[in-house]
C-alpha cells in the first residue's frame, strides 16, 4: 500500500513538472483532447467504447494541432492520449489525408479503346501479308474507313507478339520446321544411370514429320569413331526405307565431328547446327527425351 502511494505521488510530481514546461495554448488543447476522451469513456456500454467517424476527425485534428505546436510529437502524444494509442490517432490522420485527395475521374481519359473486331482484323492482315509493315496496314485500314494511327497498329501487333515486317518476311525457325518437317531429322544424346551409377549414353534420331524414332545404339564411351559408325547404319536404313531426308539438326557437341557430318553430306543431307544454349532449336528431340524420362 505504501509503495503504490509513493508511486502515485511520484507520478503526480512528474506531471506537475511536465505541465510547467507547456505553454497556455498547448494546455488548452490538451484539456480539450482529454475531455473528448472522457465523453467517450462515459458511455454506458458493456463492450469497449466504439468511436465514430466524427469523433475520429475531432481527435485527429486536435492531435495534429497539438503536435505542430510542440517540439517532441511522440512524447506529448503519449502524455495526452489515454484510451487510444498515438499510432492509432496518427493512422486516422493519414486516412483523412487520403480521403482529401481522392476524387473521381470524369470520363475515360486517353484514346478510345480499339474494338476486338478491329484488333482481329489488324492481326489477320499482318499474318496473311508478311511484307506489310505498320504504315501499310494503317493505309489499308484507312481505305476501309477505320480512322486508326500507325502507332496503334504497332501496339496491337506488339501485344500479339507479331514481329515487324522486316523480320516476318525473312521467315522464322518455326515456319521452317513446319514447312520442311517431312524432310528433317534431328539427333541427340540422353543418358541413363545404372544401379551401379554407371552412365550409359544413348544416341537417337527422330523424324519431325512422323515422330518416328531410330535408336542408333548405346555405349559407355561415345567417341567419334562409334558415333560415325552409327551414322552409317542410319543412312543405310534410310536407303532401304526409301526415305528422302534433306536436313539433319544436332547441337554443337564435340562427338558430332566432321567425319560424322560427312556421312550425311555425302547423301545430300544438309547439316543444321543449333545455336549455343538454345534447347528450343532442337525442341522435338528435347521433348522426346522428356517423354522417355517421364514414362
Amino acid at each position: 500500500m505504501v509503495f503504490w502511494s509513493l508511486m502515485h505521488i511520484l507520478t503526480l510530481f512528474l506531471d506537475i513538472i511536465a505541465v510547467l514546461g507547456v505553454t497556455n495554448g498547448d494546455k488548452n488543447l490538451e484539456i480539450i483532447i482529454l475531455r473528448q476522451q472522457v465523453r467517450i469513456l462515459q458511455r454506458k456500454v458493456k463492450s469497449p467504447p466504439r468511436i465514430s467517424d466524427p469523433e475520429r476527425i475531432i481527435l485527429a485534428t486536435l492531435t495534429d494541432k497539438f503536435s505542430h505546436s510542440t517540439k517532441d510529437v511522440r512524447h506529448h502524444l503519449y502524455q495526452v492520449m489515454l484510451i487510444f494509442k498515438p499510432d492509432t490517432v496518427l493512422r486516422w490522420h493519414r486516412k483523412l489525408v487520403r480521403r482529401k485527395w481522392t476524387f473521381r475521374r470524369k470520363g475515360n481519359p486517353g484514346r478510345p479503346c480499339i474494338s476486338s473486331e478491329l484488333e482481329a482484323l489488324i492481326v489477320r492482315l499482318a499474318k496473311e501479308n508478311t511484307r506489310w509493315g505498320y504504315d501499310k496496314i494503317h493505309g489499308e485500314l484507312l481505305k476501309l474507313g477505320h480512322n486508326l494511327s500507325a502507332t496503334s497498329v504497332r501496339s496491337v501487333l506488339k501485344r500479339h507478339r507479331i514481329t515487324p515486317a522486316s523480320e516476318r518476311s525473312t521467315g522464322t525457325w518455326r515456319s521452317f520446321l513446319g514447312h520442311y518437317k517431312d524432310q528433317i531429322l534431328a539427333c541427340d544424346f540422353f543418358t541413363v544411370e545404372t544401379i551401379w551409377l554407371k552412365t550409359i549414353y544413348v544416341l537417337f534420331f527422330i523424324e519431325l514429320g512422323t515422330r518416328r524414332i531410330y535408336l542408333a545404339g548405346c555405349t559407355t564411351n561415345p567417341d567419334i569413331t562409334w558415333v560415325t559408325q552409327q551414322a552409317r547404319h542410319l543412312v543405310w536404313n534410310l536407303k532401304d526405307d526409301s526415305r528422302d531426308m534433306a536436313f539433319l539438326i544436332h547441337d554443337n557437341d564435340t562427338k558430332f565431328a566432321s567425319s560424322y557430318d560427312n556421312v550425311f553430306s555425302s547423301e545430300g543431307i544438309e547439316i543444321l547446327n543449333t545455336p549455343y544454349r538454345a534447347p528450343r532449336a532442337n525442341a522435338y528431340a528435347e521433348r522426346w527425351v522428356c517423354t522417355i524420362r517421364e514414362e
